[in-house]
């Protein structure tokens, strides 16, 4: 037994509840400590907490000792290591072993620890969501030997990808702390067809391959860029005599034709080579020169410039290229082999020529271990950004030679110097401070005590941290709403990044809704023609007619049509263009930037109509929302529409126009789905209105007496994909329960008695690839699938989302969906629905992400496909969809003070114009741990380390996962406290930039996603696993960590005013019941919901003012709406309230809770600085995060 409880006192406040709370009985043993076990059944001696409560055990899982190390096998922490050599170890490596029974595991299996924090070994290869593609399964790349700092390794020959690795490095001698693992990322061997295209610099991979490999690691080393062989041929052949055709009464009868459709889905392949060995040589490099880009030909027009819409008409239809681009498509052809093809017109897929990846001029045919010798090295000493890079390409010459001499202007940004002033890059001495070593420490990096400084939740939203620049330069950097990066100072070297235990990543939104957008109409888009980056306000111009590129440093020719200024009508001033004004630009592309004539908006509905959809009662909200916004459906007049309804059949709707009335086709063989008439089932909006009206009004009643329990998806979703597949667009799938008929069937997975469990949780991972394939096939065919899933039981989520998350779709999910039953997730539904139908959408879209030389990518979070390197897929790309990059460096930017990020989306607005929107992101380049703990940013970690947890969830275990966030906590805080001096062994103690990361880390541990011990469906937690990997930053920290307010108090005294309204602005609430007072009411803001809690003592006024009632005992239990009171109390209420709702683009549902309300339970489980039977308080939580540090 543990300790005298009276031993310890906790400071004031910590794990305190409300007065009719009581304790959970019984004391919990303590997590084992992160010391080393050699064996699987090594039994812990359990240690306790001193204090009022013993710790839960079910929390935070230790991890694996040094001992149990191969040190052959293992790798440095945060290192770049080759790819494969953190593979699994000839023994045994155990991982993290809980003393509670709380990770189930046999004595047989062999658990491997993980393979590296934030690893940054990859290949240029790079699998779709970090998954290998070559499995038909979700796999994940999964962990590896467990590493250590103490382990140093020799740098990768230089044939390695990306060039060469840094050997470890160790936190200073004289710390106690000892080092943990986290997180792993994929190491992989590069595809043959990769090897023969990739950019100058980039290498191909070579590996040992000595030990025995565990079958998780395999999966990690068959990890491509490519996607993996997909078979999902659709046999639609000729319909014979014997098929059932049907249509229902009053209707035209339908006459069965002669020769059925025929779609079928060309297999999907990727040729992997095997990995070399390390004594391998690689061959020899060949340059291919190709001619210069289209976007640098002369003989274009001037264009205009216009803010938020172009002034000039669509781009021409007619597509066409010229001996560069065919060149271009041909050599990037190899790279894409995900093609997929129908009986329709094929969809081309050479969008990485368009939009331009690699470097056309330098493009090494095989891979070299050195560079090319047009791109020289560059100098060892430290230059201002804009000179110093590699040597200019031949034929250009530097217009002056490099002076140290301080311009007049210090403040002046060099890529707007008027020419003839001096030549070079002006940047770096305008920076003014970058360097925090010799300034006064910042407050980012004042020390905080954690486990006595109570009150670190500011009073308001946490602001993103603004990069260490020259206020000039922040001026035009990107908006982090845009564009954010985890580390705001970039460290110099990998080994650096290593030190500071922190993950380096971009968080970007790239689509989101701007309220100014610079669009430019000029008929050239200026990019380098090296790197294919596009002009941006970083470049630095030589004179007026030579420009540098910001990210390759290759000198660049100004266009003569960039000459003109269209917004002051001058002639000679280049760096005054919008393009070099503006961080976020949006171009409209011609004609270069397509493969195809844009095609119309289409929009196809698939809709569930089974007993259990009809009774809960979804079809009325999806039909009426669609009746009110048939009209707001982006698009143009060519936008098309149609409608598949299915059971244990499938109906199709014949709206072709001059029917009399909407005509059903019923196809009952859902074992050979085909399209009854294939050119009638898509049609017009506007030309078919009336009878699209019609459907929309008879849907809800035409199957009211339905008996029909099974659900056919899958062969609806064959059907939807038949439909689609000649032109792409966008499927919306509406499900009420678990696929039970044809292809895609599935079958129950979820014990309901394993929902409280704190052993392993199962079953995160698809149970079929039928839903992976099926996404890989539209989006071949530049078609998305949305899902729409509302279930009042158990549709296993796992497998029917890999049809989104491929497809670049998005995901909603209304549990326990009813509509009379449940009205406050009947009101969500149409809430949502709203914004769906309305929202701004862009086709046929792909993104890539460049970044300055040294830098590289190496792992992609969200909904996509990846189709080549570093090229994203997106069928469909919507305002609300977010991204997650990891990333490493690859070579030392001490030659550098900045770097530079840029995404450029390629997409095809609604409106049938092809557009490019770019952001452009600049950060500081540092060489002090100091100055990259002051540049953290906190929330930007978090998110980024939650896409991770969900990969590592799937891939190993979800006790796997959570011991890697809490070790993530445990290393980045030793580190920065072993550089501190003077420290007690009792102080647990964060710079200020990491305060909170403790704070948001143990919500994240208890949030749906990662929690365990509490009663979780599966469906919900893989939800929220979807929503972790898809959301953006904004609204996943409001996910993670809610916002509490107390509003029964609202005053004006502290207000903002917002389009002629005042809005109050009520401080933030520590999340603990602390705060909760009988005598208030507290909002709390989860971003997709709002509760509200009315304590039982709270002012009567209040209560009528605001919610209408004369008091607490008459307030409904199902309240969802606030009434209009004139009263001031009720307009501030309102007020605050729908200032938060038009901050996000769903709109929240509110419910109001109170003590006997069964919402009350989510509402306190929100409450995260409280402890719980199954979970630490904060205070626990960091007493026991000093423990491991300590240890």
């Amino acid at each position: 037994s543990g300790p005298m409880q009276s031993q310890m006192q906790f400071p004031s406040g910590y794990g305190s509840h409300l007065p009719n709370y009581s304790a959970p009985s019984g004391h919990y043993s303590q997590v084992p400590n992160k010391a080393a076990a050699s064996h699987l059944d090594n039994q812990y001696r359990a240690s306790y907490y001193p204090g009022y409560y013993s710790a839960p055990a079910q929390n935070v899982m230790t991890s694996v000792g040094s001992n149990v190390l191969n040190a052959q096998e293992s790798q440095q922490l945060y290192n770049n290591t080759p790819p494969h050599s953190g593979g699994s170890s000839d023994r045994p490596v155990q991982g993290a072993v809980s003393s509670a029974s709380y990770l189930h595991m046999s004595a047989q299996q062999s658990y491997s620890a993980f393979d590296n924090h934030y690893s940054t070994s990859v290949s240029s290869s790079v699998a779709s969501q970090g998954f290998p593609l070559n499995s038909d399964h979700y796999a994940m790349p999964v962990v590896s030997g467990a590493v250590y700092p103490d382990v140093s390794y020799a740098p990768v020959a230089a044939g390695a990808v990306y060039g060469q690795t840094f050997t470890s490095q160790s936190l200073p001698a004289g710390g106690q702390y000892k080092q943990t693992t986290a997180f792993s990322s994929p190491s992989t061997s590069v595809p043959q067809s990769l090897q023969q295209h990739l950019p100058v610099g980039y290498n191909t991979t070579s590996s040992a391959g000595s030990s025995a490999q565990s079958v998780q690691d395999s999966l990690s080393r068959n990890l491509t860029g490519s996607v993996a062989k997909v078979n999902n041929q659709i046999n639609t052949g000729g319909i014979d005599s014997s098929q059932p055709v049907h249509s229902v009464s009053q209707n035209v009868p339908f006459t069965k034709p002669g020769v059925g459709t025929s779609a079928s889905s060309a297999a999907m392949s990727s040729v992997r080579s095997p990995a070399p060995s390390l004594s391998s040589k690689p061959p020899s490099s060949t340059s291919v020169t190709q001619s210069p880009d289209l976007a640098l030909q002369e003989g274009m027009q001037y264009g205009g410039y216009v803010n938020n819409q172009a002034s000039s008409a669509p781009a021409p239809l007619s597509s066409s290229s010229d001996d560069e681009e065919e060149d271009e498509e041909d050599e990037e052809a190899a790279l894409d082999s995900s093609s997929t093809t129908s009986s329709a017109s094929p969809v081309l897929n050479n969008y990485d020529a368009l939009e331009g990846g690699g470097y056309p001029e330098t493009r090494s045919v095989t891979s070299s271990p050195v560079p090319s010798p047009s791109v020289l090295q560059t100098s060892k000493a430290s230059k201002p950004f804009g000179y110093g890079y590699p040597a200019l390409q031949p034929g250009y010459q530097n217009a002056t030679p490099p002076t140290p001499v301080q311009p007049s202007n210090p403040g002046h940004h060099p890529g707007f110097q008027h020419y003839p002033q001096a030549c070079v890059n002006q940047l770096s001495s305008s920076l003014g401070g970058l360097s925090l070593q010799h300034s006064q420490q910042p407050e980012s990096l004042r020390p905080v005590n954690l486990t006595h400084d109570r009150n670190i939740l500011p009073v308001s939203s946490v602001p993103a941290p603004v990069p260490n620049l020259n206020s000039d330069l922040r001026k035009l950097n990107c908006s982090p709403d845009s564009f954010r990066c985890t580390l705001t100072n970039i460290p110099q070297t990998q080994a650096l990044l290593n030190k500071a235990k922190l993950p380096l990543g971009l968080l970007l939104h790239p689509f989101r809704d701007l309220t100014q957008l610079p669009v430019i109409t000029s008929s050239t888009i200026v990019r380098c023609r090296s790197c294919r980056t596009y002009i941006n306000p970083f470049v630095s111009f030589i004179d007026q007619r030579r420009w540098k590129c910001n990210l390759c440093y290759r000198v660049n020719d100004v266009p003569e049509e960039f000459m003109y200024n269209p917004l002051t009508r001058s002639y000679g001033e280049p760096h005054k263009r919008p393009e070099v004004q503006n961080s976020t630009v949006e171009f409209i592309a011609s004609s270069d930037y397509m493969l195809r004539p844009p095609q119309p908006a289409v929009y196809l509905f698939v809709l569930d109509v089974s007993h259990n959809a009809v009774e809960a009662g979804y079809l009325t909200i999806v039909c009426q929302s669609l009746l009110e916004n048939l009209d707001k459906l982006p698009g143009d007049s060519r936008t098309r529409i149609g409608f598949i309804t299915f059971d244990s059949t499938v109906q199709f709707y014949n709206l072709q126009e001059g029917l009399s009335q909407p005509q059903m086709l019923i196809v009952s063989d859902i074992d050979d789905i085909f399209l009854p008439t294939p050119d009638s089932l898509l049609v017009n909006l506007h030309e078919s209105k009336e009878l699209i009206k019609d459907l929309l009004n008879a849907l809800p009643n035409m199957f009211t007496n339905t008996r029909e329990t099974h659900s056919a998806l899958g062969p609806a979703l064959q059907a939807a994909f038949k439909l689609m597949s000649p032109t792409g667009g966008r499927i919306s799938v509406f499900q009420t329960q678990l696929p039970s008929l044809g292809a895609g069937l599935l079958h129950s997975r979820e014990d309901p008695n394993q929902r409280s469990s704190t052993k392993v949780v199962q079953h995160l991972g698809p149970a079929t690839d039928f839903y992976k394939k099926l996404a890989l096939d539209c989006s071949g065919q530049q078609t998305a699938v949305d899902l729409f899933l509302l279930s009042s039981q158990y549709s296993d989520l796992a497998s029917l989302a890999c049809m989104s998350k491929y497809s670049a779709g998005c995901i909603y999910y209304y549990p326990s969906f009813h509509r009379s039953h449940n009205p406050a997730q009947a009101e969500k539904l149409q809430k949502d629905l709203k914004r769906y139908l309305t929202r701004k959408i862009g086709f046929e879209a792909v993104m890539r992400i460049r970044c300055t030389k040294g830098l590289s990518i190496h792992t992609f979070h969200g909904n996509f496909f990846v189709r080549s390197t570093d090229l994203l897929s997106l069928a469909n790309v919507n305002p609300d969809a977010g991204f997650a990059v990891q990333m490493s460096i690859e070579e030392s930017l001490t030659d550098t003070s900045l770097v530079c990020f840029q995404t450029a989306l390629l997409y095809t607005s609604s409106k049938g114009e092809r557009r490019i929107r770019v952001h452009t992101l600049c950060l500081p380049v540092v060489s002090s741990l100091s100055d990259v703990y002051a540049g953290a940013d906190v929330q930007a970690v978090v998110c980024l380390l939650a896409n991770m947890a969900v990969d590592r969830s799937v891939s190993s275990s979800l006790a796997d996962a959570r011991d890697a966030l809490v070790n993530a906590v445990v290393d980045s805080l030793a580190a920065y406290m072993s550089t501190a001096s003077n420290l007690q062994q009792s102080m647990l103690i964060a710079p200020n930039s990491l305060k909170l990361f403790p704070l948001y880390i143990l919500a994240l541990l208890k949030q749906k996603a990662f929690r365990t011990g509490t009663s979780t469906r599966l469906d919900d937690r893989v939800y929220a696993m979807c929503q972790m990997k898809s959301q953006p930053l904004v609204h996943l920290m409001k996910m993670i960590h809610p916002n509490l307010y107390r509003i029964d108090k609202l005053t004006d005294e502290s207000t903002i005013h917002v389009n002629d309204r005042v809005v109050p602005q009520p401080p933030l609430q520590k999340l603990s019941a602390e705060k909760l007072t009988r005598e208030g009411a507290f909002l709390m803001d989860c971003g997709s919901i709002f509760y509200l809690w009315i304590g039982k003592n709270c002012d009567n006024n209040f209560i009528k003012d605001v919610l209408g009632y004369p008091n607490y005992a008459s307030v409904p239990q199902k309240m969802t709406q606030l009434p209009e009171v004139d009263a001031p109390s009720s307009e501030r209420t309102r007020s605050f309230i729908s200032w938060l709702r038009d901050s996000r683009p769903l709109s929240p549902v509110l419910q109001v809770i109170k003590d006997e309300n069964p919402a009350k339970t989510d509402f306190f489980q929100h409450l995260i600085e409280d402890r719980t039977e199954a979970a630490f308080s904060y205070y626990e939580f960091l007493l026991n995060i000093q423990q491991q540090i300590c240890k």
